[in-house]
Order: structure tokens, then sequence, then C-alpha cells
């Protein structure tokens, strides 16, 4: 052999890391075998070595399977190659190896079998050696510290009693010994490490000892690593995040900089939730600009990051604008401003997001359905859920709980209480979440009974109900005039450790007030622990309305606009009750009141969808491309209804005019415009689903019965309140709304 190329040789073998490709490896092992033979442990154990350095395990075994004595460094290559290729039932199995043949591992070993036993989230066996780091003195090692801070963050639970090499194969190099390496590996590590700990502790001065015991894991071995990098602390500060331990996490931070070390991107990516939970926007910007003086703002999970906590702080706008600045979008970024789009009630703006996430050829993942099908919810949007659905089958995700939970919410928000119930019977398991949203739409769409029913199954489940499941029931009861039934859930919530909030107190002042309990719901409302709300009060002066009681409307209005001066609420509904009353000089000063304060009446809207695209109508608008026929369509059903014997309900028309001009003002509700282009543009048949923003008037609650039975439609409306089924000339609601 040529000189010079045994020069090389050697200098390969004195500086192994300058071989950087499995080429330059491969090549290096075959001139080793041509020109030494392949019986040198040293050689051998050197490109074993390489082998692992560039993670190409195959390799690394075949030479690790010639070995008749296997060396230290042999074992500890193959360890950290078995854990950085994922095998880590493996990795830890020669971990067991080598510690039977009495071997002793090092600094270069500890992190990758810690790092398996986070992986396999075993915390009895990474205890366990974290006893062996303490007697091998290697607990002041900055990466064995590290990867054993992150071993406990991750696993403050108690590992399962099935013990992780029961897991093994019986195929394994290494099984013939396990049965009796692992009772040692277990015992002997465990009982040094409680020995250990407590030499280590005893050594830190007295005031010391006594502080640190109170630490948990994580912080014990931070406070005790002699020196800590980036990763360490970004480690402890991820884990107090984890935890919930807010405070300290920002604590940690400070220390961080006082230790002279600059955050990283992990380091903000963790601490910017903690801003979104206190919805802290101006230290959330600190962040941010901190971030963008270093450059971390172009970084994807930095963004995604400030996307989320803009967006949990109601700063959608700004959420867009770091989207929109970001040079590379990756799935978690598109996700995360779809989510927030969602979230903060824009969407339309979510749904065009996604679309241009399909666009981008982004390929959805599980998370993203989770956000977008409550867009569909809110908007009614049938046909896109349906094609989300679809989707999400062919995908494979529809066994995902939080999917699954989501579709059941998407349909029973669209009518389809049935194909939700479909949806939740088929799922293999339930939580609270989808116990929840299945009886919450039971409740919306008018099924009370099927509500309570469900109820009382999820606690035979033994799920304990939480207080969105508590609000599904009292609105099931509220909607149903089911007084006492929602009075005992309500009682009850206390017992069941859930405390009330505002919004359980005014489930049970609706319900009462809908039942015409009328001064029962004011005491109520008057004796609550909570301070009233504007819109506690405002479900009373709804059933003022419905019960014609303008006297205490008049209390409750008061008492309304001293809870929410800004609201017009209150002047409209008792402006409403002025007029039903036939007191128009009283609804017209009230109306007088609110133009001098800049108030406007929101407009009455009802969208329905039709052929994959949604049509809005406003209460008298003419503006729709289809106006012409839509209002021959209702002069005809006007005439049909009033051959059925419909007679208008004029006291909701709210102008002092004679009676046929208040019956033309009904029939251009906006639900009737939608209710008459969906009869002309839809075959015969065909079920009409409207959204409206308002409550439905009794008129047309009455007209759409009339509508249902002469057409034999089924008509679905959802108002801001509830579901109406109209079909056969009744409504799902019983006329209780």
């Amino acid at each position: 052999m040529d000189s010079s190329y045994e020069n090389v040789i050697k200098t390969l073998l004195r500086n192994p890391s300058s071989i950087k490709t499995k080429s330059q490896a491969t090549q290096l092992h075959a001139q080793i075998v041509k020109t030494r033979g392949s019986r040198s442990v040293s050689l051998a154990t050197i490109i074993l070595g390489i082998y692992s350095d560039l993670n190409l395990l195959k390799e690394s075994l075949q030479v690790f399977n010639t070995f008749c004595y296997v060396p230290t460094k042999a074992f500890k290559s193959v360890i950290k190659c078995y854990s950085c290729n994922g095998y880590f039932l493996d990795s830890l199995a020669c971990f067991v190896e080598m510690r039977g043949f009495g071997k002793l591992p090092g600094q270069d070993v500890f992190p990758a079998v810690i790092r398996a036993c986070t992986h396999l989230k075993e915390l009895k066996v990474g205890e366990s050696v974290h006893g062996c780091v303490v007697r091998s003195g290697m607990e002041s090692d900055l990466y064995t510290g590290n990867a054993l801070m992150n071993m406990y963050a991750k696993l403050q639970v108690s590992s399962p009693d099935c013990h992780v090499f029961d897991k093994i194969p019986q195929t394994s190099r290494f099984s013939s010994r396990r049965s009796n390496l692992v009772p040692v590996l277990y015992e002997e590590t465990r009982n040094e490490l409680i020995r250990s700990e407590k030499s280590n502790f005893d050594s830190l001065n007295g005031r010391r000892v006594e502080r640190d015991k109170r630490l948990d894991n994580v912080s014990k071995i931070f406070q005790m690593m002699p020196n800590k990098d980036v990763v360490s602390w970004n480690t402890v500060i991820g884990g107090n995040v984890q935890s919930g331990l807010y405070e300290e996490a920002l604590d940690m931070l400070r220390e961080m900089s006082n230790a002279n070390l600059k955050p990283d991107c992990f380091t903000l990516s963790s601490i910017l939730p903690v801003f979104a939970r206190h919805v802290d926007v101006t230290k959330g910007k600190e962040i941010h600009g901190y971030a963008i003086r270093h450059g971390f703002d172009k970084d994807e999970f930095i963004a995604s990051s400030l996307i989320d906590m803009y967006a949990t702080c109601t700063r959608v706008e700004d959420s867009y604008r770091v989207f929109d600045l970001l040079p590379q979008k990756d799935d978690v970024s598109w996700n995360t401003i779809i989510a927030g789009c969602v979230q903060n009630g824009t969407f339309d703006e979510g749904l065009r997001l996604f679309r241009q996430m399909l666009a981008a050829n982004v390929k959805p993942v599980e998370v993203t359905f989770s956000a977008i099908l409550p867009a569909c919810a809110h908007l009614t949007t049938l046909h896109l859920g349906k094609q989300l659905h679809a989707y999400i089958t062919r995908m494979g995700f529809d066994q995902n709980m939080y999917i699954a939970s989501s579709l059941v919410d998407m349909y029973a928000k669209c009518g389809k209480i049935m194909t939700a119930r479909w949806i939740f019977d088929r799922m293999e398991v339930h939580d609270s979440v989808s116990w929840t949203v299945i009886t919450m739409g039971y409740a919306l769409n008018g099924h009370a009974r099927e509500a309570i029913i469900l109820f009382e199954n999820m606690e035979r489940e033994r799920i304990k109900p939480n207080a969105v499941a508590y609000l599904a029931i009292l609105t099931a009861c509220s909607h149903a005039g089911l007084v006492d039934e929602g009075w005992n859930y309500f009682t009850s919530m206390s017992k069941c450790g859930v405390s009330p909030d505002i919004e359980h107190y005014a489930a049970i002042a609706d319900l009462l007030g809908r039942a015409g309990r009328l001064m029962e719901a004011y005491k109520f409302i008057t004796d609550m622990p909570i301070k009233p709300t504007g819109g506690i009060w405002a479900t009373l002066l709804s059933a003022c309305r419905v019960h014609k009681n303008v006297e205490l409307a008049e209390n409750v209005a008061k008492e309304m606009t001293t809870a929410d001066p800004g609201n017009m609420g209150p002047y409209l509904l008792l402006s409403n009750m002025y007029s039903a009353a036939g007191r128009w000089k009283d609804a017209s000063k009230l109306r007088t009141n609110m133009k001098k304060k800049g108030m406007r009446k929101p407009p009455a809207c009802s969208w329905i969808e039709v052929r994959n695209k949604v049509h809005g109508f406003v209460s008298g608008d003419t503006s729709h491309p289809y106006y012409d026929q839509i209002h021959e369509a209702l002069r005809d059903l006007y005439e049909r209804l009033k051959q059925e014997g419909y007679a208008p309900e004029t006291s909701e028309a709210l102008h002092d005019v004679d009676e046929e001009q208040k019956g033309d003002l009904l029939y251009t509700h906006s639900e009737r415009l939608a209710i008459a282009f969906g009869i002309i543009s839809t075959p015969a048949g065909t079920t009409i689903r409207i959204t409206k923003n308002l409550r439905v008037c009794v008129d047309c609650h009455t007209a759409i019965k009339f509508i249902s039975k002469i057409w034999g439609r089924e008509i679905i409306v959802r108002d801001n309140s509830r579901f109406h089924h109209f079909k056969d000339g009744n409504c799902s609601c019983g006329d209780y709304w």
C-alpha cells in the first residue's frame, strides 16, 4: 500500500470527526479491512464511533456484532445511535447490557439514555438512570443535567405499572440477560439515587437544604448545576410554563438575563404563552420588539407564538400583520392564524385563509380541522362542513377525539342534530368536551329531554360535568320551560365543585323569565352574589316583552342602562314594547333619544346557502339580483297564507301606520326574503336552512309554520337564541321561545 495513502488513513483515524458522509465512512472502513484486517478491536471501535456519529444504525450494528468482547466505547456508540434513530427500547436494553458487564457509562452516553426514558415516558427507569448519574459523579455535566431537567419537566406523572423492558421483543440481542439485569439496574441505581441525593443535599448549607427540599426535580437539578447554558434555562422556563407556574417562569427569564445569557427563539416561544394567558399585550409587545431587534421575528416558531399571543389578546389585526410578514409560512403558522381568526369571531376571514393555505399547497393536519370547523358551525356553511368531513374521513382523522367533537358541534349548529348524534355514537372514547357538545346541540335544537338523558349518561360514565356542561343543561331546561329541573341542576353545581358564573345566572334568569315568573326572575337577579351585567337584564327585558309587562320592563331597562350605559338594547326593546302597546309617543321619544346619542339599530339580517354560495338579506332590502322573482314569490306566498287562515300579528310592525301597511312591512322581514329565495332556487322538498342575527319575531314564527305546511318543506331557522325546526305546520320549540 502506498505510504502516503497509509498516512491519510492514520490522519483520519486520529481525527474521526473529519469524516462527514456515509460514503467517506464506508470507504475508510473498507480500506482498513483490506489493509489491516478486521480483528483489531481498537480500529473497529473507531469505525463504530464514526458510524454512530453519522447516525448510521445499520452499519453501526454490523460492526458491533463482530465483537467477542465489547469495549465500553462500543456500547456507548451503539446506545447513542439507537437513541438518535428513535429505537429507544433498544437503547435502554443496550444500556442494561453494558451495566451487566460492569461497565460504567460516562457523560457522553447518559444524555442519550435519559432521552430514551423521556420519549418512552418511563419515569421510574429515568429515576434509576438518574441514580446511576449521581453515583458516577456526572450530575454536574451540562448536557446530562439538561437531559434530566427535560425528562422531569415532561414526565411529572408516575409511569404505568408495566415495565418498559417487558416490551422489548424476545429477538433482541440482549434478551438472554434481560431478566437478570433489570432488577439489578433498578435496585442498585434507585437505592444509590436516594443515598446520593441525601449526601448531596446535606453538603449544602442548612438554609438552602430546607428550601431545596421544596423544589421539584427540575429545580433541584438546575440549582445544583455548576454551569448552565441557554438550553438549561430554556428547559426550566419551559417546564414552569407547562406546569402553569407562569410567575415562576417570568422570574426565571429575569434571572436568565441577569446571568448575561440572551434568550433565543425557544425562550421567547416558551414565554409568549404566559402573556397570552394573562392577556398582557404590553409585555407581549416588548418580547415582540426584542425578537425584531435580534432578528428572531422571521423564525416560524416565534412568529406562531406571536400570532397566538396577539389573537388571545383579541388583537387579531396584529396577528395577521405578523403572519403576513413571514417569508416562509409552515403549517403551524397557517393553523395558528386560522385558529386566531375563528376564536375572535372573524369566521369569513378564517375560511378565506384556509382556502389560501390549500392554494399554497400546505397540507392540512388534524389541528387544522379543529380550528376551521367552528367557523363552518357559526356560519352554518353546511356544504363546506360536509366537504371537510369527507376530507377528514379520507385522511383517517375521523377518530381523533377533538376533530370528532368539532364535527358534532358543526352538524348540531347547522341543524343536523341526528348526523351529530351519529358521529358522537361512533366515537370510541367520549371526554367531557364531546359529551358537552352533543348535550348543547340537543338543547339548542329544542330536544330538552334528550339533552337531560345525555347529561345523566355522562354522569353515569363517571365524567364530571364542568361549567360548560352545566350551561348546556340549563340552556336545555330554559328552552323547554323545565323550571324545576333547571333549578335542581343549578343548585347541584356547587355540590359537584363547580362554581356558577355569570352565564349560569343568566340561564336561570332566562329560565324564570321565559316561564312568565317575571318578579321571581327580577328578585333572583337583584339577589345575585355577582354584579348583574347588561346581558342578564336583557334576558329579563325580553321576557317582559313576551309577557307584555311594560311596567316591569321600564324598571329593568333602567337597571340595564346603568349596568351597560352604551348598550342600545334596552332602548330598542322598550321602544318595541311601547309600539306593540300602541304608545307611539313614548316609542318615538325613545327613538329620538337614541338618535341624539348616535345609536343605530342593527339591521335584521338573514342568510341562506344555495348551491355552495351564501346569500344575505336585510329587511326591506331590494338589492338582491333576484329581487323581482323574490318579490313575486312573496306576493304569491302572502296570498296562499291568507287562504290557509294566516292573519298578520301587526303588533310586530313597529310603525304608526294603518294595518295594511303593517302587513306589507312584515312580509319583507329578512327571514321571509331568504325563505322565498330558497323556495324559488331549490328543488321541491329540499330543506331550507336560514341563519338570522336577531330573534325571530312572533309573526314570522307563525308565518313560517304555515309555509312549512303549504309547501311541504322542512325549514330550519337558527336565530341568535336557538334553532327552530318547522315541519308540517309545527315548530320544534312548541311555540316556547
